[in-house]
């Protein structure tokens, strides 16, 4: 994976991954793996208000591989809205619509037509974690609940989680990878 060539090939691949929005094929398999999203993010294991384990990443990944950015990043704004609409905890806040916009374009960036490797998957989910689990999650909660106590505690969850989180997409998506489409 060369990091620099990748940089440079995104604006082309956003263009490549736009056309997605117009075929009916790919809003239909999208809005079927944004269904399955929002149905995994209404069951959560909570450990606290705040803090939960979930696996619903593991669709907008799939979907991210399979339609690429744009299309998988407008799909999360949506499955982020109907998942507060089925299972509202507190305010809405639209920075978690904005996470969930950024989790979809980085798995595309990531996924969307490019050979899948376990190294892929570990770069993305780190970017993931990092910067959206961390600094975003933990940001929104800091401005929502004038607390930094969240930020101690995700980083604990966050750290337990990443392995499970990788194995998890990998093998989720080697096994997308297998269906014929």
């Amino acid at each position: 994976m060369n990091f620099a060539k990748e940089i440079m090939q995104l604006p082309k691949l956003i263009k490549e991954s736009s056309k997605e929005m117009k075929k009916v094929k790919s809003i239909c398999g999208c809005a079927m793996l944004t269904t399955l999203n929002v149905v995994a993010g209404t069951f959560f294991i909570p450990l606290s208000p705040t803090l939960r384990i979930g696996f619903s990443s593991i669709f907008a990944g799939v979907s991210g591989m399979i339609y690429g950015p744009v299309l998988t990043g407008f799909a999360g704004i949506i499955a982020d809205t109907l998942k507060y609409i089925a299972r509202p905890d507190g305010p809405y806040f639209p920075g978690f619509a904005l996470n969930e916009f950024l989790i979809g374009m980085i798995y595309g960036c990531f996924f969307y037509k490019k050979e899948l490797s376990f190294l892929r998957v570990l770069a993305a989910r780190l970017c993931i974690t990092v910067f959206i689990n961390l600094f975003l999650t933990s940001l929104w909660l800091n401005i929502l609940y004038q607390s930094q106590l969240f930020t101690l505690l995700r980083i604990f969850k966050n750290v337990i989680m990443f392995p499970i989180d990788v194995a998890l997409l990998y093998f989720a998506l080697k096994a997308t990878k297998r269906i014929p489409t």
